[in-house]
């Protein structure tokens, strides 16, 4: 069964959407991380349906060098969470707008 480029892109689409969703409307910083994975992923997914499309291994890299960089940003990311979490137990980003040591 071969399932079309289009349902792909369509599918990255919607999971870009969501993940722009969760950034956007909450102000929890751990699910403003999640949502940004979401659209890591959701690109990784476009770059992989357009690589199978046009016979390419562009896509193949560039998803490689996407999940080795939403992988250092997921580690850097949690890491500052968890350090905030640490001092508040609710966190609003609005107010994690200044670090201080």
């Amino acid at each position: 069964m071969q399932v079309a480029v289009a349902n792909y892109i369509a599918l990255s689409a919607i999971i870009f959407m969501i993940g722009v969703g969760g950034v956007v409307a909450r102000r929890n910083p751990l699910i403003m991380l999640m949502g940004i994975e979401l659209m890591w992923n959701a690109a990784n997914l476009a770059f992989i349906a357009y690589a199978k499309a046009y016979m390419s291994n562009a896509g193949h890299v560039f998803a490689f060098l996407v999940i080795t960089v939403a992988a250092a940003e997921a580690a850097i990311g949690l890491a500052i969470i968890v350090i905030v979490f640490r001092r508040a137990e609710n966190v609003d980003v609005d107010d994690v707008a200044v670090l201080k040591g």
